[in-house]
């Protein structure tokens, strides 16, 4: 699962690439060749969807998200259970809550293939589809937290 994970983080990380081209090239398509800048809006925005869904998780594994200078691994065992614990009252509900509203959106754009509102680019589905994907990973990471915090609590202190 933590390598599936790190892969699907180290491919988003590709998405930063394209998002700056296409980013760069909106004025001179707009302003020498005046066409496709608003595609090239449209699609940057999509890329940047997705790649915001998944640098939210990225931060928070590599802990630098909201991190105290790397306290996690200095504090106590019992500390450690308490901060995951309400890391995961405050990301837990909201996650749910984002999950209940969005889904169903999700999947009627889906079926749809939602279009930007100028109606020139289709894609609009895919930040959607992001949506709901940061919901996802900011709830398993929530939880998995909470699970790692519990295991470094039953495993026995090493032996120096």
């Amino acid at each position: 699962m933590k390598r599936r994970l790190s892969a699907l983080l180290t491919a988003a990380s590709l998405l930063v690439l394209p998002l700056a081209l296409l980013l760069c090239a909106q004025w001179p398509l707009r302003d020498w060749l005046q066409a496709y800048s608003l595609q090239a809006n449209d699609t940057a925005q999509i890329l940047f969807g997705l790649y915001a869904a998944i640098a939210v998780t990225a931060a928070s594994v590599s802990k630098t998200h909201l991190a105290l200078v790397n306290q996690v691994h200095a504090a106590t065992k019992m500390i450690a259970i308490w901060r995951a614990w309400l890391l995961a009252v405050c990301v837990v509900p909201w996650a749910l809550f984002l999950l209940w509203t969005a889904t169903p959106q999700m999947w009627a754009s889906i079926k749809a293939l939602e279009i930007f509102s100028e109606g020139l680019t289709p894609g609009y589905f895919v930040l959607r589809i992001a949506l709901v994907l940061l919901a996802l990973l900011v709830l398993v990471e929530a939880v998995a937290h909470v699970l790692q915090a519990h295991r470094r609590l039953t495993q026995p202190p090493k032996q120096p």
